[in-house]
């Protein structure tokens, strides 16, 4: 074998052209499956970096952030009553009666934001992501401090000094591995909390998401020092905590479901008397699920699975191509030494001797091949990055490393090896069936028609492959257009949206209106900007509150009936500033104020929906109950905006809209908690007609001058925030595209071989047919007509497959068939031009052979 390794590469050496190109092939195959499979490995399949991961099950199956409120949960037919987030008190009473559990944690679903000054410091406050979790958190999942040490149950008591511990990535990359963070003291929020120690490197917490992975972990009781008035802990329904818990060996997960079932029904049954009463006809049909926890709570996972999926496959259909035109290539190197192996068979090789040598020189390329698509792969998996996951700023760390891990070099290995001997045997095994009499005759004689079927076959199943894979870019490529372009129902175009956070201010609910107020007036004192509207979040950007909706005059709806509607607090202007239109009566104005009557502005699918063959205007209706279906008086209605960065193929919601100078009275602390936190706004949005320079910067010195200590994270263009919404459509379709080019181009090469070496074996025969009176133009006919009819079978097998691929992905497209014929011409036509390309160099050179010297060679 050793031998046989050194003849090929020997061998590889005197033919470099060819080697070249087999190698550029299998490296841009292998290197493209590699890059997904690299994203696939971190994403889908790796183990969060904990101690015996495997011990790890979570409650709940759905990931849902980042608070739902309630008895009941789900909002569908796949996820009705089943939990997934739990209170506290939940928490607590699961882990006091589930001895199954060596240890059970809890971990806030979304994160917190923090606004971090170490103690002393005049500095601007840093904004960090933070967590909360349980005491037991670290203790769960087997970590050990890298400095000072963890938080412990201890620390998660009320009254117990305030701790944070700080994560490895922002202790190395903000505090420059600096020793004595730990033990001092920080303002956090507003609050003096000691930093206690720091986390391992590589230890991110427990869930992989695209944002807000946390830099600091807090204890669950630190949240009613953090968020005050507003805090969540002690609301039995205010259901905001993942579960997860390492289980005894040897306990039976199904029988420990089971139990859980139970004991959230219990749990359940002692707060009937708080419930609703659509909470009381469906609080028994809740349920949960334990599912394995090793990987932790995958937002990612859930996030990027379709598309991950999807390009895995693009990519396999890249390699197939890579691998015909390898396939190819041996043959016809194999073909065009037949005489010399002829020659080896008359001397007595054996045909097994025969076809392990060239299985070896096969092999040869294709790990020299998968070596050099490691580099292709590290590429390939840096643009994925930055084209769809590593977004949100420069601030927004995502523990995802494009370099490959020791599962991805095993991964380009298998494929390299399985690769050469898959596409090298059947070559190998052809071109070892030479007849010694053939040495006798010569090598090249030939008549036409005898070219191998396998080369035939392969050209043609490239051909097919392209056209899928080409026309599944052009869909993709249609449905993100379609995507960017649609009815959003406001204007993005000269409109800016700045990023805030007045929590982090520690500014008191009462200070939000005048405080908005100046803001609104000294902001339009820019030169440029004509109007500004701040909100507690513009359409697109990702935010999403929502209640249930109950109708003055009507009764309770069924309990499965869906009241659900989205809703925001805006200033006055907020409508204009968007350019969104008014259908019926007026927007939120400087009339609205405190001492006036509580008013809404609801969107055309609310008004549909609740009051369809009615005037909305004047009706009222409230949140969740019926003693509140008085609370807010309808003036107007606008057109539907969207506000959803998901679900795009849905109607829009119902949603409404109330001034942010009005504040409603409740006697439920959960409504009354709500309704502080709402007058905390996070967006303005700024319409500044012709984009004038340097907003960012203007903006943050109208703020600053205002409070110095006023959090602004960004200003954006808001054509920016709403494109970066498909950023994942976008690096979809970007890939696929790519992998549609390369998959064209590897053809083609594929083709190009093919009619190259069939003009060389046909050389006597077509100096034969000039002999005889053929003109130049009867040879280019020829051999295009060869070309093409092996296109032509590619392309009758490869439509129905592109339809089929189409349905496959249509959960991917919008506003596009899976069928659709412009898109699947283009990629014809395309597919049809690349052949064309391909065959005229090998037809013109079949044109240009002079007919004595063919036959003189003959």
């Amino acid at each position: 074998m050793l031998a046989d390794f050194r003849d090929a590469l020997r061998q590889l050496r005197k033919a470099p052209g060819f080697a070249t190109t087999a190698v550029i092939t299998l490296a841009l195959g292998i290197g493209a499956t590699t890059a997904i499979f690299t994203l696939v490995h971190q994403v889908m399949l790796k183990s969060l970096p904990v101690t015996k991961p495997d011990e790890l099950w979570r409650i709940g199956d759905k990931v849902r952030c980042c608070n739902w409120g309630g008895y009941t949960q789900g909002s569908g037919p796949s996820d009705e009553g089943d939990f997934s987030l739990f209170s506290w008190e939940a928490y607590k009473n699961f882990r006091a009666h589930t001895p199954e559990f060596t240890e059970l944690a809890a971990l806030q679903p979304g994160n917190a934001a923090l606004g971090v000054r170490r103690e002393g410091s005049q500095a601007p406050v840093d904004t960090r992501n933070g967590e909360f979790v349980s005491g037991n958190f670290f203790k769960t999942f087997g970590i050990q401090p890298w400095l000072g040490r963890l938080i412990t149950d201890e620390d998660d008591k009320e009254g117990a000094p305030l701790v944070a511990v700080m994560s490895y990535h922002i202790w190395q990359t903000k505090y420059g591995s600096d020793p004595s963070v730990v033990g001092a003291s920080y303002q956090i929020n507003g609050h003096p909390f000691t930093v206690i120690g720091v986390a391992p490197p590589g230890f991110f917490g427990a869930k992989l998401a695209g944002w807000g992975m946390p830099d600091f972990w807090l204890p669950l009781t630190a949240e009613l020092t953090i968020d005050g008035t507003t805090a969540r802990l002690k609301r039995p329904d205010g259901n905001w905590l993942d579960l997860i818990g390492r289980v005894r060996p040897g306990t039976n997960p199904k029988a420990l479901e089971a139990k859980l079932k139970v004991e959230l029904h219990d749990w359940l049954a002692s707060h009937v008397p708080d419930m609703q009463p659509s909470e009381k006809q469906l609080w028994q049909q809740q349920t949960l699920h334990l599912t394995p926890g090793g990987a932790g709570v995958a937002v990612m996972r859930d996030q990027y699975e379709d598309g991950l999926k999807l390009l895995l496959v693009a990519s396999g259909c890249v390699l197939l191509v890579a691998c015909g035109n390898l396939a190819n290539l041996m043959l016809a190197r194999g073909l065009k030494d037949r005489a010399q192996t002829s020659v080896r068979v008359a001397l007595g090789a054996s045909r097994g001797r025969l076809v392990r040598k060239a299985l070896v020189e096969c092999v040869t390329l294709a790990i020299v091949g998968g070596v050099m698509a490691i580099g292709v792969a590290y590429a390939g998996t840096r643009l994925i990055l930055h084209l769809a996951i590593q977004i949100g700023g420069p601030n927004n760390y995502v523990p995802i490393d494009a370099t490959p891990s020791w599962p991805v070099l095993l991964f380009a290995l298998g494929i390299s090896v399985l690769t050469g001997v898959v596409f090298g045997i059947a070559p190998a095994w052809m071109t070892s069936h030479a007849d010694p009499v053939e040495a006798l005759r010569g090598a090249n004689r030939s008549v036409g028609g005898q070219r191998s079927w396998a080369q035939k076959f392969l050209v043609i199943a490239q051909a097919a492959m392209s056209l899928v894979l080409l026309s599944a870019a052009a869909l993709l490529g249609r449905s993100l257009m379609n995507l960017r372009h649609q009815d959003f129902g406001f204007e993005t175009q000269n409109r800016y949206i700045a990023w805030i956070n007045p929590i982090l201010s520690n500014y008191k609910p009462e200070q939000m209106e005048p405080m908005f107020k100046e803001i609104d007036e000294r902001l339009r004192q820019i030169p440029g900007v004509k109007m500004v509207a701040p909100a507690l979040y513009a359409p697109m950007t990702g935010d999403s509150w929502n209640d249930s909706i109950r109708i003055e005059g009507r009764p309770e709806p069924g309990a499965k009936e869906d009241t659900s509607a989205g809703w925001a607090r805006v200033m006055p202007g907020f409508f204009e500033a968007l350019g969104a239109r008014m259908l019926l009566g007026r927007p939120i104005t400087e009339e609205d104020t405190d001492a006036t009557r509580r008013v809404a502005v609801v969107n055309e699918a609310f008004a549909k929906r609740f009051f369809k063959g009615q005037n909305p205007i004047g009706q009222h209706f409230g949140p969740d109950k019926i003693k509140y279906s008085s609370k807010y008086e309808i003036v107007g209605v606008v057109k539907d905006m969207r506000y959803m960065t998901y679900d795009y193929k849905d109607a829009i919601r119902p949603m409404f809209w109330l001034p942010e100078s009005q504040t409603t009275s409740y006697d439920d602390p959960a409504f009354t908690s709500g309704e502080i936190w709402s007058h905390y706004l996070y967006n303005i949005v700024i319409w500044a007609p012709g984009n004038p320079p340097g907003m960012e910067e203007k903006v943050h010195k109208v703020l600053a001058s205002i409070d110095p200590n006023f959090v602004l994270y960004s200003v954006d263009r808001y054509d920016e925030v709403v494109d970066a919404d498909f950023q994942q459509e976008k690096m979809i379709a970007t890939l696929t595209t790519l992998f549609g080019v390369l998959g064209l181009v590897l053809a083609a090469v594929g083709l190009y071989g093919v009619m190259a070496y069939t003009v060389e074996q046909r050389t006597s025969e077509i100096g034969l047919r000039m002999a005889l009176g053929a003109d130049r133009g009867s040879v280019v006919k020829m051999v295009m007509r060869g070309a093409f009819s092996q296109i032509g079978i590619g392309l009758a097998l490869g439509v129905p497959a592109a339809i089929g691929a189409g349905k496959l992905m249509s959960d991917q497209l919008f506003g596009v068939k899976p069928w659709d014929p412009v898109m699947l011409t283009a990629a014809v036509l395309l597919l049809g031009l690349a052949a064309l390309l391909a065959s005229v160099i090998p037809a013109r050179r079949a044109a240009g052979v002079e007919p004595i010297v063919a036959l003189r060679n003959e």
